[in-house]
């Protein structure tokens, strides 16, 4: 038998002389069991938001993104195309050719970011499911036609039952610049709006979305060059598949491009949101060292209260080593039996909530249920840190308190 356990054991669930000390200990584990409990559920609306930022941004990020690693155009010919589409879970793969414009539409003008796009992006990007005003649609016949985002097109009054068409101007690429006659330098292509497209703010503000063609057009290149290649995997492709999608067209590919998945397609955001995520978990856990502190106290008032008992144990033979493991466990006890209890209610809350939604947002976001996602992970690194905090602060009052002493 454990000697020390047992007694342990006895002393925290066993009545003590001084309820102060009953008292002080049922409010450190309630301490802690809230303490673990928050940490899980703001760690799971954490992982809920940050999925949300992800299929909001879907719309527009692919799952992976080829890029040439110097300048800002390449060539690609129907054949790697071809070969990258064979990969397996590869759904789709669209080329876009991307550059700052500026725009003139209906005496009003800003610069804005064009975004040319091929008929296979046209067929599945799920951009179509973002369109709040007209139709998501690039061609009209042999009419060009664009989809502008939300706050770009309220800042210039755009609108698809409007018929003035936005004219699009990019420098020439073939022309001097002339200062007698800047326009002359330019070269324009005229669109027509189809649809309003709103997203995030970020990506609203000043995103327009043209056939490939007609960027080509405008910027002055010829068929088959694109600045990037977006490719989109099959619906419940996991991680495992995304990694090994990008290695094959990483070898594919070769050395002279990058293949991005979306955390490196906007590390800035992801980075942020990672870091946030990290924060908010230092918070919280020195919130438990705080709490935590309480134990220090109860241990500490026990520690005087057993002095007796202590004699009587090592006139029995226990050593000092023993009669410190009797209170180090008696504090620890203390905060997994909160820990325990934390974990238990702070699973139980999140798993109610991802899977009723009993929580609704403010009605900004049209009384949407609070998105939470539980991961196993949060709730491993939270037990760990919890229990390493738990064991560290049963064992100060011991080591002021008690010494190693010899047996009698």
């Amino acid at each position: 038998m454990n000697l020390p356990l047992y007694i342990a054991k006895r002393y925290l669930f066993a009545k003590k002389s001084h309820g102060v000390i009953n008292i002080i200990s049922a409010i450190s584990a309630i301490g802690m069991a809230i303490g673990t409990a928050a940490l899980v559920i703001i760690l799971s609306v954490y992982n809920g938001f940050d999925d949300l930022v992800r299929q909001m941004r879907s719309s527009l990020e692919p799952d992976l993104l080829v890029v040439p690693a110097k300048g800002k155009v390449f060539h690609a010919d129907s054949t790697l195309f071809a070969t990258v589409h064979g990969i397996p879970s590869v759904e789709s793969v669209s080329t876009v050719l991307e550059d700052n414009i500026y725009i003139n539409y209906d005496g009003n003008n800003r610069a804005a970011r064009a975004k040319g796009v091929d008929r296979e992006y046209e067929s599945i990007s799920p951009l179509g499911g973002n369109i709040s005003e007209g139709i998501f649609t690039l061609h009209h016949g042999d009419i060009p036609m664009a989809c502008v985002g939300s706050v770009l097109a309220a800042s210039m009054g755009i609108s698809p039952r409007f018929l003035p068409a936005m004219e699009l101007w990019y420098p020439s690429r073939t022309r001097q610049f002339s200062m007698s006659n800047p326009s002359a330098s330019l070269d324009m292509v005229k669109v027509w709006p189809a649809g309003i497209f709103s997203v995030n703010d970020d990506l609203d503000k000043d995103l327009i979305v043209i056939p490939i063609e007609t960027m080509r057009q405008l910027m002055g290149y010829e068929e088959g060059d694109i600045s990037a290649i977006e490719i989109r995997l099959a619906t419940g492709a996991g991680s495992k598949e995304l990694r090994s999608v990008m290695d094959a067209i990483s070898a594919l590919m070769g050395e002279g491009f990058r293949v991005l998945d979306r955390d490196h397609q906007n590390p800035t955001l992801y980075r942020m949101m990672r870091f946030e995520k990290a924060s908010i978990w230092l918070i919280l856990i020195f919130v438990i060292i705080i709490i935590a502190f309480n134990i220090f106290g109860s241990l500490t008032m026990l520690i005087i209260e057993k002095e007796e008992d202590m004699e009587i144990l090592r006139s029995l033979g226990a050593t000092g080593k023993t009669v410190r493991r009797i209170f180090i466990l008696e504090g620890w006890m203390i905060s997994l039996l909160g820990m325990a209890v934390g974990l238990a209610a702070g699973v139980g809350i999140a798993l109610l909530q991802q899977h009723f939604g009993l929580v609704s947002m403010p009605m900004s976001w049209n009384g949407a249920p609070y998105p939470v996602i539980l991961k196993a992970g949060d709730i491993i690194i939270t037990a760990v840190a919890v229990t390493v905090i738990g064991y560290i602060i049963a064992l100060l009052p011991v080591s002021r308190k008690l010494t190693p002493s010899p047996r009698h």
